[in-house]
């Protein structure tokens, strides 16, 4: 019998309905990115009240442990409910960050008073704003792990690593809109950034809506094709368990940790970096940013291809680790060109995920593969928690005593990026050397 799955164009385009939704998630997750300067005008918000804006996405699943929760009911009822249930919190978190950021809210509106009834420390807005992001957290990150189970379900021994990869070129576009056109939004309303980025949620949430319905249409096939009833997706604790007494999934997930807390803090405070290291303007800094995510754009579908044909995925992983390092450590201490260094980083972020969500599927089987993305995931935004927060109160305790107008000292900052990425490769390496012994083949080819 011939699936839904089996057509070339129909697979390809259930992935492209994924990949809008998955877009516009990244796009709003960097919807403040560009505009950090104008929320410290507008909002009155210090680089730690933005890092604790940003870093309480990552709260539910770092200390809820939602993500791994998600991943647990994604592998036992399904993939339509569980991403049907969570990107509806992400809209809901969207819609609740841009209403802390509102001039409706900010002058007294529902909310407000209460907010300010606690931890005066920190202002109302500060305190929506974050809970919107919490919201949006918890609905973008196990959406995620299922637009990852849906990409196996679809191309599993076939195109995987090129499907993974060109998911990602996607998603990542939609932060390079969000760094590009967030400055010029700004110019017209300051709030427009983040109306555009709820707005876009919205739609693209109907395109998922049609990509659900096809994924009912390939599970009836399947069924029919199969009445015989199968309890493989029957959760049982020895699931997680099992997962972490396999040292190839315990590094590729401390691995995941460590390099996406590399990447993603440094892009929230990216144009922010380049407005005081380079003494540009608020439009070029989110220019020079803009090279970043499209960097990953352009490669990520490239070295998704060779992982597939070539394999070696252990020794991207290694690779991208490296120019990581080496790209932090330029931005350190020296004025090099912003330019080619946010490409050169953006080719960093295209090899490692390239190379890591495909190669979990070989070290998981596929009926467990919501819960060990769940763990990933959830652990992952750890990172995504922390890093964001130490990053801003380190920019503000080195730079506590510069007088009014003088830049602030990234160097600290960056020496703490860098330091993640050197964990990151130790990982790496530890995973390649296991995958010689595991039996894994995370080097070989798909045919391999």
């Amino acid at each position: 019998m011939t699936y839904l799955r089996d057509k070339f164009w129909f697979r390809w385009s259930m992935l492209l309905l994924v990949s809008l939704l998955m877009a516009a998630n990244y796009y709003f997750y960097d919807a403040l990115t560009p505009i950090k300067s104008i929320l410290s005008e507008h909002l009155g918000f210090s680089s730690t009240d933005y890092g604790i804006v940003q870093g309480f996405y990552a709260f539910p699943n770092t200390f809820l442990l939602m993500a791994i929760l998600g991943g647990v009911i994604l592998d036992r009822i399904g993939i339509r409910i569980t991403s049907l249930v969570f990107v509806i919190f992400m809209l809901i978190g969207a819609w609740l960050t841009l209403y802390g950021a509102s001039g409706v809210y900010n002058n007294g509106g529902p909310g407000y008073a209460f907010m300010g009834s606690f931890f005066p420390r920190f202002s109302p807005s500060v305190k929506m704003m974050a809970l919107g992001m919490l919201f949006f957290g918890l609905g973008a990150e196990t959406s995620i792990v299922a637009f990852n189970k849906i990409i196996v379900k679809w191309f599993k021994d076939r195109e995987i690593a090129l499907a993974f990869a060109i998911n990602l070129g996607i998603a990542r576009f939609g932060t390079a809109l969000a760094i590009k056109l967030g400055p010029r939004f700004a110019q017209h309303d300051w709030l427009m950034p983040i109306w555009f980025g709820a707005l876009l949620l919205s739609i693209t949430f109907l395109t998922f809506i049609v990509y659900l319905v096809n994924d009912y249409r390939l599970d009836r096939q399947i069924r029919n094709a199969n009445p015989v009833a199968d309890d493989s997706e029957k959760f049982k604790i020895s699931d997680v368990t099992n997962l972490f007494k396999a040292r190839s999934f315990i590094y590729i997930t401390l691995l995941c940790v460590t390099f996406y807390a590399a990447f993603f803090p440094f892009l929230k405070y990216a144009p922010d970096f380049f407005l005081n290291r380079y003494g540009v303007s608020q439009e070029t800094s989110g220019d020079i940013t803009f090279w970043l995510p499209i960097g990953t754009v352009l490669f990520t579908p490239i070295f998704g291809w060779l992982v597939d044909n070539r394999g070696r995925a252990a020794s991207l992983m290694i690779l991208g680790s490296l120019i990581l390092i080496a790209v932090h450590l330029t931005f350190a201490f020296t004025h090099a060109n912003p330019y080619l260094l946010c490409v050169l980083l953006g080719i960093a972020f295209s090899l490692v995920p390239a190379a890591m969500w495909p190669s979990v599927a070989r070290i998981v089987s596929e009926n467990r593969l919501g819960t060990a993305y769940g763990i990933m995931f959830s652990l992952q935004n750890l990172g995504l928690f922390a890093i964001p927060i130490i990053a801003g109160y380190v920019l503000d305790i080195t730079n506590k005593n510069i007088a009014a107008g003088t830049p602030l000292n990234y160097t600290p900052t960056m020496i703490l990026f860098s330091g993640l990425g050197v964990v990151a490769l130790v990982f790496a390496f530890l995973l390649k050397h296991d995958d010689k012994t595991s039996g894994y083949g995370l080097e070989l080819t798909r045919k391999g």
